[in-house]
């Protein structure tokens, strides 16, 4: 997590040297375990510490140990890794991504700093020795590291807050979608349902009206009355 010589995050090239010379003797096995170690989903969050930003040709030797086709004893496990690797180099080509991953670095370094100083001023306060633990180099780096795995881990744990929640308005939304259109399909049935059944009603109503009509003039003629002869007179 050291500063880079040019930019915050990037390792400097004192460290280069230090994690070439560590990872040189790093077998297929070692780096595999080490990107899929407990934990690996929050500590390959940063991509520095995936790919320590080195030279490309350091990264292709990397991405060559942990490639499937050269672990082929453990492809599962290695295309695991292999992908991890192959994420985080890409995410740090762009500059958005990669300088997001310093930010957050560098705030995780920030952060140690005041707390570094928070602990001298009341140790000044106490009349007490203002010597701390963080005053070691490597106590200081191992603090960083800390604090920038914990940044990283809650900046992911909002972004899947975010992506949940957001998953969870477009169901809804999708749902509303869903229900509106099946009530207008039932309006639309129902509507069509009421036309057809009044066309079938008003024809029933005229049907039965000329058959009334009909009826009553077949009454008419049976009720008329008979004609009355006259009587003759005797």
């Amino acid at each position: 997590m050291a500063a880079a010589g040019g930019e915050p995050g990037e390792p400097s090239s004192q460290n280069v040297k230090q994690i070439e010379k560590r990872d040189s003797v790093l077998t297929s096995k070692q780096q595999i375990d080490r990107l899929l170690r407990p934990g690996s989903s929050y500590f390959n969050l940063n991509p520095f510490e995936v790919t320590y930003w080195i030279t490309n040709v350091s990264f292709f030797y990397l991405s060559i140990l942990v490639h499937p086709d050269k672990n082929q004893d453990d492809p599962d496990r290695a295309q695991k890794a292999f992908e991890v690797v192959d994420k985080s180099y890409k995410l740090l080509l762009e500059p958005e991504q990669k300088k997001r991953a310093v930010d957050v670095i560098q705030a995780g370094k920030e952060y140690v700093e005041h707390m570094v100083k928070q602990k001298k001023k009341q140790l000044k306060k106490d009349g007490k020795s203002q010597d701390v633990e963080e005053d070691d180099p490597e106590v200081f780096r191992q603090a960083v590291y800390k604090q920038t795995m914990k940044l990283f881990a809650e900046l992911e744990i909002k972004r899947k807050e975010r992506e949940a929640k957001d998953m969870h308005e477009r169901k809804r939304a999708r749902e509303e979608e869903i229900e509106t259109a099946e009530k207008a399909k039932r309006d639309r049935e129902w509507q069509k349902n009421f036309e057809e059944s009044r066309d079938g009603r008003v024809d029933s109503w005229r049907t039965f009206q000329s058959k009334g009509k009909s009826k009553e003039k077949k009454s008419r003629s049976f009720l008329k009355p008979p004609k009355v002869k006259m009587e003759q007179r005797e």
